[in-house]
């Protein structure tokens, strides 16, 4: 896969102010007292992965106020993450059960970790304007590089909005899938600790509908290492 398009993506990404309600916020989030002595992010947060084969696309809505908007790298730092990477180092696709920060150390293999929205939203809700907006700006442009076989929507309004990029016509059915020109979609709910505190989301749900994608997908099943 050509990955020389990523660098450019991510300098042109990272200074994007499209959203004037979204640049506010991220930029004005207090800290919680346990990140105190940290350094927000506070830009559009990049998505990473296994650029050179990446065959799966994990998609999420947008990035945490303290997640993402803290550390700089999509779906690392807060308990959506933490629920996430569990399920991806018992799928094999990360070499550790976690993701805390940029500089974790964490490999992941076969898939390119993204959202939809690149800023933080007020209380995790993007305006419709705002993912119309991130989608022609941003997420079209990820779709048309990365070229998945198989997509894991986290979440009804990924998918949804995963749906609005692609042009296909599916209701969200958590555990189901979906396929269109040649790519599969699966859906699931998203890990947040709202889903996952709960048991709406099961550790092994997730666990499998990511096995799943990886069998369409064509990857191997082995543990990535570090």
């Amino acid at each position: 896969m050509d990955v020389d398009w990523y660098s450019d993506f991510i300098n042109r990404l990272i200074t994007c102010r499209a959203c004037p309600r979204l640049v506010s916020y991220r930029e004005s989030v207090k800290p919680l007292p346990r990140f105190i002595n940290d350094t927000y992010w506070r830009r559009p947060v990049p998505p990473w992965g296994d650029l050179s084969n990446a065959k799966i696309m994990i998609v999420g809505l947008a990035p945490a106020a303290h997640g993402g908007n803290r550390t700089g790298r999509m779906f690392t730092g807060d308990n959506s993450a933490q629920f996430l990477f569990r399920a991806l180092y018992e799928a094999g696709l990360s070499s550790k059960p976690y993701s805390v920060s940029r500089n974790d150390g964490v490999v992941v293999r076969c898939i390119y970790i993204t959202s939809v929205v690149k800023c933080a939203p007020p209380n995790n809700r993007p305006s419709g304007e705002e993912i119309r907006t991130c989608v022609g700006n941003w997420f079209k442009y990820e779709l048309e590089h990365i070229k998945p076989r198989a997509i894991v929507a986290l979440g009804h309004i990924a998918f949804e909005s995963v749906k609005l990029t692609l042009g296909f016509k599916a209701e969200f059915r958590h555990g189901g899938y979906v396929d269109f020109n040649g790519v599969r979609i699966f859906m699931s709910y998203h890990p947040s600790p709202r889903n996952t505190n709960t048991g709406r989301l099961r550790l092994e749900d997730l666990v499998r509908i990511l096995r799943m994608a990886i069998e369409y997908a064509g990857c191997e099943s082995t543990q990535v290492s570090a």
